[in-house]
């Protein structure tokens, strides 16, 4: 969070040396943090590679977050899909704390994959199912949050911002400085699919303020943020986290 990025590989690299054999997600600490840090995505592939050849129990469970969260930086649909298949009925958080519905997701990929008119129906059974979140939580800011993004999918530009905005309006960074900081980077998501880069960007520089757990890996790689690539503003904040 405060990008002390050789001190935390230095951590990682003792806490590996002693974690228990069978401890995948400590595995997988290392590799994360090259997908984060350096935006390099081979070692988390080789060693989620290496946990379905041997421990295909793993992948079902705890690891499948970080295989889908790999395939999608790699732009590999199909690899997302089978990931989230793999993740069954567990929470999906595509980056921590908010919650997203397996429809979201499958929205995201098809996207990603320039299947418009299933990225469509995916979105729209998404905000079927999110509707009825954010009415049982109706003051609950990441059900808002997740329901903005949603709309932001299907080009509703108002309902998303103005969901998007409700969301930082019960859960503002002053209350809660972990959770609050992610709705305004997925605010700053919501503005850019709908096309206001200026919002987006402004919106970006404060999540990025440490601490902060927006990474260079994700901005680098990951199709969420693709409509701000090629914006100079995108780009300086990017280039702002590379590794030095």
């Amino acid at each position: 969070r405060f990008r002390r990025y050789a001190e935390a590989k230095r951590w990682l690299t003792r806490a590996l040396a002693v974690a228990e054999p069978d401890d995948v997600l400590m595995k997988l600490a290392l590799p994360n943090w090259e997908l984060d840090v350096n935006a390099n995505t081979r070692p988390l592939h080789e060693a989620i590679d290496s946990l379905r050849a041997t421990n295909p129990a793993a992948v079902r469970s705890a690891t499948a977050a970080n295989w889908l969260f790999c395939a999608l930086a790699e732009r590999d649909g199909a690899a997302a899909t089978q990931a989230l298949s793999a993740l069954g009925n567990k929470e999906i958080r595509i980056v921590d704390q908010v919650q997203f519905n397996r429809a979201f997701v499958e929205g995201v990929i098809a996207r990603m994959t320039n299947d418009e008119q299933k990225a469509q129906s995916a979105f729209t059974a998404a905000h079927a199912e999110q509707e009825k979140i954010v009415a049982a939580q109706p003051d609950f800011g990441p059900s808002w949050c997740v329901l903005g993004m949603i709309d932001a999918g299907l080009g509703r530009k108002e309902e998303a911002l103005r969901e998007g905005r409700h969301a930082l309006e019960l859960l503002p960074v002053e209350k809660d400085a972990l959770v609050g900081q992610y709705l305004v980077r997925y605010f700053a998501v919501i503005a850019a699919w709908v096309g206001e880069k200026d919002l987006a960007c402004e919106q970006l520089a404060i999540a990025i303020r440490p601490p902060s757990n927006v990474g260079y890996g994700e901005l680098k790689l990951m199709p969420w943020w693709d409509p701000l690539r090629g914006d100079p503003r995108f780009e300086k904040i990017v280039a702002s986290l590379a590794p030095k």
